[in-house]
C-alpha cells in the first residue's frame, strides 16, 4: 500500500475477531503491521503460515516489548490509520454480503479519488 491504494477487503461478522479475518487479506511477503489485537496465536500463525514478518504492536504484558520499537512501528502506520479513520464504522445493512459490496464500493471509489491525485501534474505556482 506505498501508494495509498486499497489492495484488500474482507467483511467478516461481529462476533468474529479481527485476528480471525487476518487470513483473507495477509499479504503472501513483507511485514505486517498490525495492533495489538493481532497479537494472538492464530493471527501469528497465519502471518508466518504466508511468510510474512510481523510487525505488530506488543501488549504491555508481553515478553519480548520493546517500547522503542513500538513507537517506530506506530510511526510507520500512521498514515494508513488516518486512511481508514475517515471511514464509517457502523454497519448500514444487515448480512455480510450487502456490506461487503459497500465495502468494496467505498474501497473502490477511494481508490479512484487516490489516483486522480497520483496522476495529477504538480502544480507550479508563479
Amino acid at each position: 500500500m506505498q501508494s495509498g491504494l486499497i489492495n484488500k477487503v474482507a467483511v467478516t461478522p461481529a462476533n468474529t475477531t479481527d485476528a480471525k479475518g487476518l487470513k483473507h487479506i495477509c499479504p503472501t511477503r513483507g511485514v505486517v503491521f498490525a495492533d495489538k489485537g493481532y497479537c494472538t496465536k492464530d493471527a501469528q500463525q497465519i502471518i508466518q503460515s504466508k511468510g510474512c514478518e510481523d510487525g505488530s504492536i506488543k501488549k504491555n504484558n508481553m515478553k519480548g516489548k520493546n517500547k522503542e520499537l513500538d513507537k517506530w512501528r506506530s510511526k510507520i502506520r500512521a498514515p494508513y490509520e488516518r486512511v481508514f479513520s475517515k471511514t464509517n464504522h457502523r454497519a448500514r445493512y444487515q448480512g455480510i454480503a450487502k456490506n461487503q459490496f459497500t465495502a468494496f464500493m467505498e474501497s473502490f471509489c477511494f481508490n479512484i479519488k487516490r489516483l486522480v491525485v497520483l496522476d495529477a501534474p504538480p502544480i507550479i505556482l508563479t
